[in-house]
């Protein structure tokens, strides 16, 4: 070989190395925000997102996803801070997720104020929880990782960083295996890495997170001062296109950085700042990762936002920086401003093609009539029902065990003001025109332990741009000459059609004027209408719409004959297998092993049309001693059988 060819070679390899010497395992994702960012466990709503979800997610080409978690608050609080079980059993259904699709998970311990400054005292909450997680998921896999704590502020990064260090030891003493995440204070702020410590830990990534210039990715921020009222500013920055200074911003931080934004606002400019992180990789060799960035979507240009998107990925590529943008949904996310966030319909395929995301195909959507039964709560919040409603200084608890009529949960509801309660938003909204006209019916169970308890609920539909039109309300009455309140669980069924329009609250009141929509029905709401709830105490399951399926069996329920679903499933101690029959008849549900022997038998007997939920315990079986494994759920009526797989983990 000749000289300069091995000159040449060398030079390749050395790069390589510099390449290959730090860089994480993972490339580009999301934050799949507004998900476990609860006031606490029992304000999780699971089911907002499914392992669907994920699969959806690693389409786009992603193979990160970073969970932003408020940690503190899945506590039991001071002293010990124990992390409530319900809380883990939801967090290992993710990383099982996860895991089968070898997709890496970060945990975000998400638990700050942007407003408020991060305390030392933090130091003794960290040390509580840390430990405790580090003990539960030891024994996973690498694909899921640490991060101690997201954006420290208002507290020194040298400080910060010996907290840190502790939290780092802690974590060791409980796990040797799993990647931290450790990052600087300053809001994780890229100019204070190189006021952090060289940690010896080898197994850890430094993270920082990038939003300037700031003045075009906040603009429209409520929780930002000064920034609600800036809309418009262009990037980069083109003197023709700046907005005038809102009145609210004169006078203040703002103004000064509009006036600068002509310095502040070019390519330049922001390669220069993600080169203050490349300067801190190159020069420690370490691993490093930007865990946020992103543009706010409302007062944005979309096309600026598409290049500046475009810009700040390819740069941080370019540099060998993975990443995970803020957020998935919401107010920075990868779907088209004002829509259902639909995956099949409202992704922007421009922002996905600046982020070098695959690009599904994207359909219009049709709002179409609903002709079967679904369910708005059954241990879990329906598919395509969000909670809405406020507890109003009260309680709301979706998931009470206080003796649940069916499965393992039930709706706690006490305390509220007048005005409040559980709601259910469901997006996008729902026809009901065809199961009002078809005497459907709302169906749930509910038990209260006062006399004279009273409450609304309603229906309300959505506001149009039509002039005049307002989110109308159809409501009914529950008091005592509808239920027995001893206690005991009471079934109620209303048929749709005697719910009444009583009117729309729109900024002030409008009295009912026949104008409800069964077309555009947007929430469902249990209300405290008549006055504070006070120490009465409500709870709800099993909440249905539900009634005959109005198209064929065959068209209705496709290759699983009865929509059989069974929930949780991996499950530990029980699960709920929920089906509906499309015709009243005969009903068996039984238990097998894969063997074939038959373990239990959960239903036998003649059952109506409609939705149906039976509970199997495992240990509960006679038959067979049972640790764990997986079996077979059979549900056979009508002629027709329809099988689901059943995991048991210990």
């Amino acid at each position: 070989m000749k000289t300069h060819q091995k000159i040449q070679l060398l030079f390749i390899l050395f790069f390589c190395f510099l390449t290959a010497s730090a860089q994480t395992p993972f490339n580009k994702g999301v934050n799949l925000t507004n998900w476990f960012q609860a006031e606490n466990a029992r304000q999780i709503h699971f089911t907002k997102y499914t392992k669907q979800d994920f699969v959806r997610i690693k389409s786009l080409g992603c193979d990160v996803v970073r969970l932003p978690i408020n940690l503190h608050f899945m506590t039991g609080g001071a002293p010990n801070y124990t992390i409530d079980p319900l809380f883990f059993d939801f967090l290992d259904q993710v990383v099982d997720w996860a895991e089968e699709l070898q997709m890496h998970l970060l945990l975000d311990n998400h638990t700050f104020d942007p407003n408020a400054n991060t305390e030392p005292s933090v130091e003794g909450i960290l040390l509580k929880v840390w430990p405790q997680m580090a003990e539960r998921y030891k024994n996973r896999s690498d694909y899921i990782y640490y991060e101690i704590l997201n954006e420290p502020h208002g507290i020194t990064t040298a400080l910060w960083c010996q907290i840190q260090l502790k939290v780092i030891n802690a974590i060791r003493a409980v796990d040797t295996k799993h990647t931290i995440i450790v990052g600087p204070s300053g809001y994780n702020g890229y100019g204070e890495l190189k006021n952090m410590p060289v940690y010896t830990d080898t197994n850890l990534i430094y993270t920082f997170h990038f939003y300037d210039p700031f003045m075009f990715t906040h603009q429209g921020a409520s929780w930002t001062s000064g920034m609600q009222d800036v809309a418009n500013v262009p990037f980069p920055y083109v003197a023709s296109k700046m907005p005038a200074v809102p009145a609210s911003a004169k006078g203040t931080w703002v103004e000064g950085s509009l006036n600068n934004y002509k310095n502040d606002g070019t390519v330049a400019k922001v390669k220069q700042l993600i080169d203050v992180a490349v300067n801190f990789k190159t020069s420690r060799n370490v691993n490093i990762f930007c865990g946020e960035f992103g543009v706010y979507i409302p007062n944005s240009p979309h096309a600026d936002r598409v290049y500046w998107y475009d810009v700040v990925r390819k740069y941080l590529e370019e540099k060998g920086i993975s990443w995970t943008i803020w957020d998935y949904q919401g107010g920075f996310g990868l779907f088209e401003k004002g829509t259902n966030e639909l995956f099949d319909y409202d992704l922007d395929p421009e922002i996905l093609k600046s982020l070098n995301f695959n690009i599904p195909e994207q359909k219009e959507f049709v709002l179409i009539a609903d002709t079967k039964p679904f369910p708005v709560y059954t241990d879990f919040i329906g598919e395509s029902v969000f909670a809405s409603g406020s507890a109003g200084n009260g309680t709301i608890d979706f998931y009470s065990v206080t003796q649940p009529q069916t499965g393992k949960y039930s709706i706690y509801w006490t305390g509220s003001n007048q005005y409040s309660g559980p709601g259910f938003d469901l997006k996008p909204d729902k026809d009901l025109s065809k199961l009002a006209t078809n005497n459907y019916e709302l169906d749930f169970w509910v038990k209260g332990d006062s006399p004279n308890t009273r409450f609304e609920i309603r229906f309300i539909d959505s506001k149009t741009a039509i002039a005049g039109d307002h989110p109308w309300r159809n409501s009914y009455t529950i008091d005592q000459t509808k239920v027995t309140w001893d206690g005991t669980w009471q079934h109620v069924k209303i048929p749709l059609k005697n719910f009444k329009e009583t009117g729309s609250w729109d900024g002030s009141w409008f009295n009912a004027a026949g104008k409800f929509d069964w077309k555009a029905v947007d929430r469902l709401e249990f209300i405290a209408e008549f006055g504070a709830l006070g120490t009465q105490k409500i709870w709800f399951d099993e909440i249905l719409i539900n009634g005959t399926p109005l198209t064929s069996a065959k068209e209705n329920l496709g290759e699983n004959d009865f929509n059989a679903i069974a929930f949780p499933n991996p499950m530990t101690e029980n699960t709920t297998i929920r089906y509906n029959l499309p015709e009243t008849g005969f009903v068996n549900v039984s238990i097998y092993n894969l063997s074939g022997q038959k373990l239990e038998t959960l239903v036998d007997a003649r059952e109506n049309q409609g939705i149906h939920s039976v509970q199997w315990t495992p240990k509960h079986t006679v038959s067979s001693k049972i640790s764990s494994g997986v079996f077979i759920c059979k549900i056979s009526a009508s002629g027709k059988t329809t099988v689901l797989k059943l995991i048991l983990k210990n």
